[in-house]
């Protein structure tokens, strides 16, 4: 019997409503799905402390306490992307530190941890903080297909994982690129190996996600993925009814149906009224392009994006398939964040202004191993280019980097807000834009703790 993780309120959201479904939403639902029999709720991580504050001005730590607080039994789960934590830079050890420590006193249980690079040494600090509170840690593999992508490349790296001492492994498809039949192989080879528990993610964007789950589960795999219609299927993950029904029946998890029902129900209704701008059909339909440029349903968002401020839209196409040759070029990498970001600017630059004439700063310092160690040989010429500007580092990319809280202290302490150790983190992970958003979101909130304040005073004084 496989037991199901739900991904409706993160990463099913973050693939079809552009991660804005706002915590207010969220409330009603969140004691149905605490008895709806899931395993865990992943709730937090990914875009949705970045989008958080930046777009919604909700602070990302309540919403995380207010799902805690309604969620009393089933476990509640974030991903987490390595040194990246929930940004798209790596920051210094005393910065993933404070930030593991703070989501598990506000309420996460699991942390799927995973590295953009698949380079282990870029999950050690997350990973071993994690494990001496006390959580939980999944140890996520990041699955793409490439020339060295092999069911060994994997298995090498699941070795490193279970030498951190992860509780379980975890395979990322986040393409939605892994076919049943490999994933029934990966998933045989994994439990005959390592004997880990195994949990099996992907989306629905080329329209196998059903198949694969139903082959991987016959594997032996412990846990899968998946949403609650209509925040389910497209480029987010399946359905837990279609899964449900499409597994043999000894096979198929202890869920109790008519709340899921319910709790479709009232999705319906709210996406109908509140968000139904926001979902698209090229995120609903299924693309068999994927299994050739590989691109996630998100990064195709963001290349559009790109090109519409460049007023070259009509090129999406040519950029599009621009992306597996810049990948190439750099060595193969898995393209999900921030790594998804990376190649597809510089595939824009490619196609807008000619193949490296202009190399990102990003991608230049992806190739002198600022990310970590790319998978494959990067182009001889392009690595000879950056590495006349720039000095190649072997270590682990943290290695170089200062620390950062106590300047986050000091910076956030001459704020109109509260000194509490969340917002400095929130600060340290993005500062810029926690300005912006301290300055709104406390902004009243401080205007009448200071006329508190001066009642109090009036008072005293008579």
């Amino acid at each position: 019997m496989v037991r199901i993780i739900d991904t409706t309120l993160r990463d099913a959201h973050q693939s079809l409503l552009a991660t804005r479904f706002k915590t207010e939403d969220m409330v009603p639902i969140l004691e149905k799905l605490d008895r709806a029999g899931f395993y865990s709720l992943e709730v937090w991580g990914g875009a949705t402390f970045d989008v958080a504050i930046r777009y919604l001005r909700e602070d990302p730590w309540e919403r995380l306490r207010t799902i805690r607080e309604n969620v009393k039994k089933t476990k509640l789960q974030m991903l987490l992307r390595g040194q990246n934590l929930v940004g798209y830079r790596h920051y210094p050890d005393d910065v993933v530190v404070k930030f593991v420590e703070l989501a598990y006193k506000n309420g996460i249980d699991i942390f799927r941890i995973f590295d953009a690079l698949n380079d282990s040494r870029n999950l050690v600090t997350s990973i071993k903080k994690a494990k001496s509170i006390g959580a939980i840690v999944q140890g996520a593999i990041c699955y793409t297909i490439s020339p060295i992508h092999t069911i060994d490349y994997y298995m090498k790296y699941a070795e490193e994982l279970v030498a951190l001492e992860v509780d379980m492994i975890t395979i990322k498809d986040m393409a939605g690129i892994l076919d049943p039949y490999t994933a029934y192989t990966l998933v045989s080879e994994l439990k005959s190996r390592f004997k880990i528990p195994v949990n099996v993610h992907t989306h629905t964007t080329s329209g196998m996600a059903v198949a694969t789950y139903v082959k991987s589960v016959e594997a032996g795999a412990d846990f899968i993925d998946t949403a609650i219609s209509p925040l389910a299927f497209g480029t987010a993950q399946p359905g837990i009814q279609s899964v449900y029904f499409s597994l043999r029946e000894d096979l198929r998890p202890k869920i109790d149906l008519e709340v899921i029902s319910e709790i479709s129900e009232y999705l319906e209704d709210v996406i109908t009224k509140k968000y139904s701008k926001l979902l698209t059909l090229k995120a609903l339909m299924p693309d068999h392009n994927v299994l050739i440029h590989q691109i996630p349903g998100g990064m195709v968002t963001n290349l559009i994006a790109q090109l519409r401020d460049l007023k070259a839209e009509h090129r999406l196409k040519e950029v599009l398939a621009e992306v597996p040759k810049t990948r190439e070029d750099l060595g193969w990498p898995p393209l999900v964040t921030p790594l998804s970001q990376i190649v597809g600017t510089q595939a824009v630059l490619n196609v807008l202004l000619g193949r490296y004439k202009v190399i990102a700063k990003e991608v230049m310092e992806y190739v002198a191993g600022y990310y970590g160690k790319p998978p494959g040989k990067i182009n001889p010429e392009i690595r000879e280019r950056v590495l006349k500007n720039m000095k190649e580092i072997q270590s682990r990319p943290a290695d170089i980097l200062e620390p950062e809280l106590d300047k986050c202290y000091e910076e956030v302490s001459k704020m109109d807000i509260p000194l509490t150790d969340e917002n400095i983190v929130t600060y340290c992970l993005f500062p810029d834009v926690a300005k912006d958003f301290f300055r709104e979101y406390y902004g009243e909130y401080m205007k009448k703790i200071r006329e508190l304040e001066v009642e109090a005073m009036i008072g005293y004084s008579q």
